[in-house]
């Protein structure tokens, strides 16, 4: 039986980028949330609860768009003439980020200018990455294979939609993670937080799941056609689940559960967006099959892939295990 590489590498790098979104969407969640944190131990918590893991997180950014350049050319080179801008902007403050968390354990003068470029840099790499998602929803105008639209296509009310929503979505990961490894005074704000932030990130996605069907004939359609219309059932009683047991962990003060619940719904929003994509990899214009690399290219990095992802998951396994509990505010990343 031959494999369907296309579909296996499309499915590995759908699930790098979920990868991505989940781990390195609560540290990013924590450097939004520092302005709401005002004293200077409280952000030395915060970022030693994400010190040991926050670099590792980002591997899977680059495993996602490496693959899709190596095998999906074609996609590669739709998608980023019409996202230029958003990808550019996410990574100028991704680095500014990054440099922010060495910087601001070595200069006391500074400190407070390092603290704005951690949070900026983190608010702006969550709003460029959830513009870009919505630009990549509404639709890439593609001819000839090639981008055929303008430079500010990207720019909409429904990517400004999508931003805010994954801005929020971060900002609840980010107070869960703080609930779940922090204690004390900080913990309890971070809950307070996270009660806010779930609810504005369920409102969210019922907006953008209530517009999105209507973006293009073909979501409407996969939406309300059998068999995808049972998820379009499902998948909204599965998010109420996930908002009921984030409340509820919320409100009996557990540690583990909200942050969890909030997981799941960017599992689940992730899941709505694969169901209004397959089998587009450029949503409507180029399948996965017509994007894809030749079959011995797909094959011979399917064998590296084998190799690389099972260590990734080993070493990040390993890291959160090593680092797992409540963070000392006696010790720090400095």
């Amino acid at each position: 039986m031959a494999l369907d590489l296309p579909f296996i590498w499309a499915a590995l790098i759908a699930f790098a980028v979920l990868a991505y979104v989940v781990l390195d969407g609560f540290d990013l969640g924590v450097g939004i949330l520092f302005p709401f944190f005002r004293h200077k131990h409280e952000r030395d918590v915060m970022m030693n609860s994400v010190a040991p893991v926050w670099d590792g997180n980002e591997t899977w950014l680059v495993l996602g768009g490496g693959g899709l350049m190596a095998v999906f050319p074609l996609a590669y080179a739709t998608i980023l003439p019409a996202l230029y801008a958003p990808i550019i902007a996410m990574l100028l403050a991704l680095i500014f980020r990054g440099v922010a968390f060495e910087y601001r354990w070595r200069t006391k003068r500074a400190e407070r200018l390092w603290d704005w470029a951690f949070a900026g840099g983190s608010a702006v790499a969550a709003l460029m990455q959830g513009i870009a998602l919505g630009a990549l929803v509404q639709g890439i105008d593609v001819a000839n294979r090639a981008y055929a639209g303008g430079w500010w296509d990207w720019l909409t009310p429904f990517s400004l939609l999508t931003g805010v929503a994954v801005l929020v979505g971060y900002a609840l990961l980010g107070a869960t993670w703080l609930v779940m490894r922090t204690s004390g005074e900080l913990a309890e704000r971070a809950r307070h937080i996270a009660l806010l932030t779930a609810v504005a990130t369920v409102a969210a996605m019922g907006i953008v799941s209530l517009w999105t069907p209507f973006l293009k004939a073909d979501y409407l359609d996969r939406w309300f056609r059998y068999p995808t219309a049972l998820f379009t059932v499902l998948v909204p009683l599965l998010v109420i689940g996930c908002f009921i047991l984030l409340l509820n962990g919320l409100q009996k003060k557990h540690d583990t559960s909200p942050f969890l619940a909030a997981l799941g719904l960017f599992v689940l929003a992730y899941a709505g967006i694969g169901i209004s994509f397959y089998p587009y990899i450029v949503p409507t214009s180029v399948t996965i099959w017509e994007a894809a690399a030749p079959e011995e290219s797909l094959r011979f990095l399917l064998i590296g892939a084998a190799v690389l992802i099972p260590a990734i998951l080993a070493y990040t396994s390993y890291a959160y295990w090593v680092f797992r509990g409540k963070v000392n505010p006696e010790e720090g990343y400095h």
